[in-house]
């Protein structure tokens, strides 16, 4: 079946879903927790980092708990469908992942900060799963916003496999790709948005390794 092949497999831009010009519904004016806008634009001095680590209610949890964070919300990257509704990610026929935008002030936590909280609090060498959570849509990714972020990302993941080699585990498989207007983040619903905020006893698959990152520290930028 075309559904079960990719649930294993990304399909391609000709074989993904046409999707839709515009979204339709409404993304909610403010975080039920943080209390700041979900959209930009942002105040400027903040920075933005794009990540996918699974399942993204539990995800986006993980950051919005973290001293600095600005405001945080789930949607869909890295996939050719524009605007897709979370069925359609589900189906495996857009190439999205499920994403947490972390809005977040350089002067309060660094963009290592986050990379360590990323690595820390996933499994990132699962392939096309996270835990039990199996499908194209819980990979592992990091889209970044500049060419610093970028190197800092793939420098981290080098020490992080180091670490993860020393402890008996495989391969990283995190994709990690520059944020363009070719791989835009699309928000999802607003059922999702803060989701275990509004479900405390709601599923989280979020689980790491156990193998600490040597990156990172909750510091400043600069």
């Amino acid at each position: 079946m075309l559904f079960n092949r990719f649930k294993n497999a990304l399909p391609s831009p000709e074989e993904a879903l046409k999707g839709r010009p515009e979204r339709d519904f409404t993304v909610p004016d403010r975080h039920t927790v943080l209390g700041n806008p979900l959209l930009g634009p942002y105040p400027g001095h903040l920075r933005v980092a794009d990540f996918g680590m699974g399942c993204f209610w539990g995800a986006e949890r993980v950051f919005w708990q973290t001293e600095g964070v600005w405001t945080t919300l789930v949607g869909y990257q890295g996939g050719h469908t524009p605007n897709p509704t979370y069925e359609e990610v589900c189906s495996g026929l857009t190439g999205h992942t499920e994403a947490v935008r972390v809005v977040y002030d350089p002067a309060r936590i660094s963009y290592a900060a986050l990379l360590k909280l990323f690595w820390e609090s996933h499994d990132p060498t699962q392939g096309f799963r996270q835990g039990n959570d199996a499908g194209t849509q819980y990979r592992s990714a990091i889209h970044t916003h500049s060419p610093a972020d970028q190197q800092a990302a793939e420098a981290s993941r080098t020490a992080y496999q180091s670490a993860l080699d020393s402890s008996g585990h495989t391969t990283i498989t995190t994709e990690i790709l520059p944020a363009s207007p070719d791989r835009p983040f699309y928000p999802a619903e607003p059922f999702h948005q803060q989701y275990l905020d509004k479900n405390p006893a709601g599923y989280c698959g979020i689980g790491g390794t156990g193998v600490s990152c040597p990156v990172g520290v909750a510091k400043a930028d600069g």
